[in-house]
C-alpha cells in the first residue's frame, strides 16, 4: 500500500509517520510517500493535481495544515481560511481524480459552537455560533468534513475525519509569544526553575478546565480510524455526520496543569495568579464515546505526557531561543 502523508512535518504527522516507518520495519508491506512544502505547495492546484498523478497513493493522510494560536488567527483571518480550504479541496479532490478510495483527515476541536454542552459531543456540529477568534479556520475545518462526507455520498469513497482536543508532545512549538498553553507553561516554568526564581504568575484565574491528549496518542488513534474496516466505520458514524472526536475523556484545571508542570521541571517557588488576564472559556471537554466503543482509548497519562515533553523540550531548546 502506498500512503502519502501530508504535513508530515508537522506534530501529528511527524508522529503518524514514525508510527508508520516502525510498521514498515516490522514487515508490513506499505510504500510512504512524503513532500515537503517546498516540494509541493498544497495550495496550488496545478501541482496537487500533477503529484497525484504521478505518485499515484492508495492511502491519504490529510495533517497538514496552516495553524496558529489567537493572535495570528486574529491577524490573518484571510490567510487562515483560505490556505486551510485550498490545501483541503486540491488533496481531497485531486485524491478522488486519481481513484485514491480511503483517506484521514484531520481537523480541529474548535469546529464546536462556542457555548456548547460539556462534554462535546459530535452531533454539536453546526448547533450555535462559533468563538470569533478562530471562526476562519474552524469554518475551512468544517468544510473539510462536509468535504469528505460529500464525496463519500456521491462517489461511493471512504474519506474520513478526526478530530483531537488540544495536543501536545515532540514536535510542539515552545515559542514565547505564540505557543500553546502546555509548551508555553512548560518553557516559564523551567526557565523559573533554571533562574531560581521564587514566583511564576499564570493568567486568570486558573480555575479554566482544559483536555489534552499526547501526540503520539493521536497518531496511534488516527491509525485506528484509518484501519476500521468500512463496514464498523459505517456502523459507529452517519452519513453526514461521519466525524469522529479524539481525547481522553477528561480534563484538569490549569492551576492543576501548572502544578504538574512545576513538578516535572523541578520548580519549586510559588505559584499565583493574574485575575486581570481573561480566563477564556471556562471548560473545553470533548465526548470521546464514540471513539472508545469502537475500541479505543488514550493511554499515556497526563504527567508521564508533560516529563516525555519536557525531555524532548531540554534536547530540542537551542531551537527555541528569542
Amino acid at each position: 500500500m502506498r500512503i502519502y502523508i501530508a504535513g508530515h512535518r508537522g506534530m501529528v504527522g511527524g508522529a503518524i509517520l514514525r508510527r508508520l516507518q516502525a510498521r514498515k520495519v516490522a514487515g508490513a508491506a506499505i510504500d510512504l510517500i512524503t513532500r515537503t512544502h517546498a516540494e509541493l505547495d498544497l495550495t496550488d492546484q496545478r501541482q496537487v493535481a500533477d503529484f497525484m498523478a504521478a505518485e499515484k497513493p492508495d492511502a491519504v493522510i490529510l495533517a497538514a495544515a496552516k495553524v496558529g494560536g489567537i493572535h495570528a488567527n486574529n491577524t490573518y483571518p484571510a490567510d487562515f481560511i483560505y490556505e486551510n480550504l485550498m490545501i483541503e479541496c486540491n488533496v481531497i479532490h485531486q485524491a478522488f481524480a486519481n481513484g485514491v478510495t480511503r483517506l484521514l483527515q484531520l481537523g480541529s476541536s474548535c469546529i464546536y459552537p462556542k457555548a456548547v454542552p460539556q462534554p462535546m459531543k459530535e452531533d454539536a456540529l453546526l448547533t450555535g455560533t462559533l468563538e470569533p477568534t478562530n471562526e476562519p479556520y474552524a469554518i475551512a475545518k468544517i468544510a473539510g468534513i462536509k468535504l469528505c462526507e460529500s464525496y463519500n455520498r456521491q462517489h461511493g469513497t471512504d474519506y474520513r475525519s478526526v478530530m483531537p482536543t488540544n495536543l501536545y508532545g515532540p514536535g510542539d512549538n515552545f515559542h514565547p509569544e505564540n505557543s500553546h498553553v502546555l509548551p508555553a507553561l512548560i518553557r516559564r516554568f523551567h526557565e523559573a526553575a533554571q533562574q531560581g526564581l521564587e514566583e511564576v504568575v499564570i493568567w486568570g484565574s486558573g480555575k479554566p478546565r482544559r483536555e489534552f491528549l499526547h501526540v503520539d496518542d493521536m497518531a496511534e488513534a488516527s491509525l485506528f480510524v484509518l484501519d476500521l474496516d468500512k463496514a464498523t466505520y459505517a456502523a459507529n458514524t452517519d452519513p453526514m455526520l461521519s466525524h469522529i472526536n479524539v481525547g481522553t475523556g477528561s480534563d484538569v484545571s490549569i492551576m492543576e496543569l501548572a502544578q504538574m508542570v512545576a513538578k516535572v521541571t523541578g520548580f519549586q517557588g510559588r505559584i499565583s495568579n493574574d485575575p486581570s488576564k481573561p480566563d477564556g472559556t471556562m471548560r473545553k471537554l470533548m465526548d470521546v464515546s464514540r471513539l472508545a466503543e469502537m475500541g479505543w482509548t488514550a493511554s499515556i497519562g497526563l504527567e508521564q505526557g508533560i516529563k516525555e515533553t519536557y525531555d524532548w523540550f531540554l534536547i530540542n531548546q537551542d531551537n527555541f531561543r528569542g
